[in-house]
């Protein structure tokens, strides 16, 4: 069994689940801080070399999972793994934000999609060589599109 002690804490604007925008175009622009404990400081040596950081964390207050789920973006439901449910097997997040500057153990950031207080597990550089999101595809597609994608399927 694994076992994780967090590193530190995200302070964000967000006390509610509903307060965090969800669904396809979904702007994640709020600012928020990493309190990141003292006896991990030494770690965030040269972090403010990068622009962006990849911040696990832990959805502590998701209870159980779920398998299947619908999104907000859907009208039918998809694999848990498909989607970005709180309600996960092994309930760890995952965000990348913007590192708009650092104060000692303080990161400011921009990007912060958790809940106030959310225990941070780790971070990491992102490195745009490593992560290729700008042609990131996958299934969220316009209902309209699908349904016509299926009609045309059925007549065959």
């Amino acid at each position: 069994m694994f076992t994780f002690q967090p590193i530190g804490y995200a302070r964000t604007p967000y006390k509610d689940a509903q307060q965090v925008p969800k669904g396809l175009g979904a702007k994640h622009e709020a600012e928020g801080v990493l309190e990141i404990l003292s006896k991990y400081e030494t770690g965030l040596t040269d972090i403010e070399g990068f622009s962006h950081l990849i911040v696990i964390w832990v959805f502590d207050r998701s209870e159980g999972f779920e398998l299947l789920g619908t999104p907000p973006s859907d009208n039918r439901p998809h694999g848990v793994f498909a989607t970005r449910s709180p309600r996960r097997p092994n309930p760890i997040g995952l965000t990348v934000v913007e590192l708009l500057r650092r104060d000692g153990r303080i990161l400011y950031v921009r990007g912060v999609d958790m809940l106030d207080a959310t225990p941070i597990l780790d971070l990491k550089p992102c490195r745009a060589s490593r992560l290729r999101i700008c042609g990131a595809a996958g299934w969220p597609k316009p209902k309209r599109e699908r349904a016509n994608r299926n009609a045309l399927s059925a007549g065959t």
